[in-house]
């Protein structure tokens, strides 16, 4: 059995596989609030209370924060997770902590074309590149090239999965946490209500992620923008804002919330837009993360792709260049059991040459 797990700042899913050959076959799952733990241990403990570890041969996390020699403390958490720790609560030394985007990005390669929806309505294929180890189209019917992803939910994560001309090789960042830039008089006011809130360093993560959202919408009504819905305060009060902010958006019923989402999205465009430049991902721009799936419909509107597009002498650049939400939530998840396979796999090849 592999265990395989994907921990944010909001919920920590963890699960069971048993893998045979190319069958794979979730024996247990359970999705967890992170922060009714006080460690991740205590929540590991709780998952294993029924299980045989012994039968477990390897054991997979991704989660929100930098990996340093085999630990991470989590960003949006106060624990503390380390491969150690991990491999002696499943008696295994089969064992691997990923950023949460790189284990995403595993997922990604993996999954088939129905699990995502494309933005982009000027995509083009580039001509084809001959190579004596290419493949003609993998699974997602990307076309191969190095590819951006990035993923807003409790926070806001990036990484590149570089394409070598025979193989993908993943680069786990902190993209997220880069400085915020206006491009125009709004947000430029934004920014100034930021920094009374934030001193010193406003991150993309501050306006393109759950919380982001929820601060647009502060700055809204700070602005006075249009007046307030007591019925969404209400909500806000008693429920996750993020969540009720975005649904009002959705569904249009709320001036607030809907000019919220339509900037989040613009936003969350622009940024995507900047990862491009950065790395050329001619095999695509990837959306994944809790909120992409759950605001597809105003994603879809245009807002999106005329930030992604606003980049000046280099607009020609991104135009024909694939932009996807991922709409899988498990993709995290299935990139943690996927890297985990990939590893045991060479391992016993090493192994056994023959």
């Amino acid at each position: 059995m592999i265990l395989a797990g994907d921990v944010g700042g909001t919920k920590t899913i963890l699960a069971l596989f048993n893998t045979e050959g190319n069958n794979v076959r979730c024996l247990k799952k359970e999705q967890f609030s992170s922060t009714n733990y006080q460690t991740f241990t205590d929540l590991l403990t709780s998952f294993l209370i029924d299980v045989d570890c012994a039968l477990i041969v390897a054991v997979c996390v991704g989660v929100a924060g930098v990996i340093v020699n085999g630990s991470c403390e989590t960003t949006n958490l106060p624990w503390i997770l380390s491969i150690k720790e991990m491999g002696e609560l499943v008696n295994s030394q089969n064992a691997w902590l990923l950023n949460d985007l790189e284990a995403t990005a595993w997922g990604l390669l993996d999954l088939p074309a129905h699990d995502f929806v494309e933005l982009n309505p000027n995509v083009q294929p580039l001509p084809e590149i001959e190579s004596v180890s290419r493949s003609v189209e993998d699974r997602s019917g990307r076309q191969q090239g190095n590819i951006a992803v990035i993923a807003a939910g409790t926070g806001l994560g990036e990484a590149i999965i570089a394409w070598t001309g025979s193989t993908y090789h993943i680069i786990a960042t902190e993209g997220g946490h880069t400085d915020f830039s206006p491009t125009n008089e709004q947000e430029i006011a934004l920014l100034r209500y930021l920094l009374g809130k934030y001193p010193g360093h406003i991150s993309c993560e501050r306006l393109i992620s759950g919380e982001g959202l929820v601060n647009i919408y502060q700055f809204l009504k700070h602005i006075n923008y249009a007046s307030v819905n007591l019925g969404i305060e209400q909500e806000i009060a008693v429920r996750d804002p993020a969540a009720v902010i975005g649904e009002a958006g959705v569904a249009g019923e709320d001036a607030l919330c809907v000019e919220a989402l339509r900037l989040f999205c613009r936003l969350y465009g622009a940024e995507s837009g900047n990862l491009a430049l950065k790395c050329l991902p001619y095999g695509g721009v990837y959306l994944a993360g809790g909120i992409g799936a759950k605001i597809l419909p105003v994603l879809q509107q245009g807002e999106f792709m005329h930030g992604f597009l606003a980049k000046g002498r280099c607009r020609a650049v991104l135009q024909k260049i694939s932009a996807k939400v991922c709409t899988n939530p498990e993709v995290a998840l299935l990139g943690a059991l996927s890297y985990a396979r990939k590893q045991l796999s060479s391992t016993q090849t090493l192994a056994d040459p023959a």
